[in-house]
């Protein structure tokens, strides 16, 4: 089985929650568990956060979320056109953070590679970033 989707949305914080619904319900065709819907909600919301507040931090623009389905495993592409990253493994350190006067935590990239199998980010200055994730459903140990 092979199935995917793709969003396209302003860049604005209300449509966080907009993409983390679109996933969760996309995916119940796998019969996930709880925790492993909680896990994705999880990383979708601080990748398309991310997106949202640095990769446009001065201007609304368009955030995509695709998401493809093969067998039981899930994987999400979370892209924007934005300012980009930099450096990308100093991002990725734990309370690293560019917007502090935000009040961000520092802890986004965590959170995703702690719920999801593997987590792979693309990025260039100007160009703008894509967060990469995957996740294997239904396929705890007993």
């Amino acid at each position: 089985m092979k199935n995917e989707m793709t969003l396209a949305f302003d860049s604005i914080s209300e449509n966080e929650a907009f993409a983390r619904v679109a996933v969760s319900a996309f995916i119940t065709q796998l019969n996930p568990t709880l925790e492993e819907v909680a896990d994705i909600r999880t990383a979708v919301s601080e990748a398309v956060t991310n997106a949202i507040i640095h990769g446009y931090p001065d201007e609304v623009r368009t955030v995509i979320v695709r998401a493809r389905l093969t067998d039981q495993l899930l994987e999400l592409w979370v892209s924007d056109e934005g300012t980009g990253i930099a450096n990308v493994q100093k991002a990725m350190e734990p309370l690293y953070t560019t917007r502090p006067e935000l009040e961000r935590s520092g802890m986004g990239f965590m959170f995703m590679e702690a719920f999801m199998d593997q987590i792979h980010v693309e990025s260039a200055p100007g160009v703008g970033t894509t967060v990469y994730m995957k996740k294997q459903i239904g396929h705890q140990d007993t």
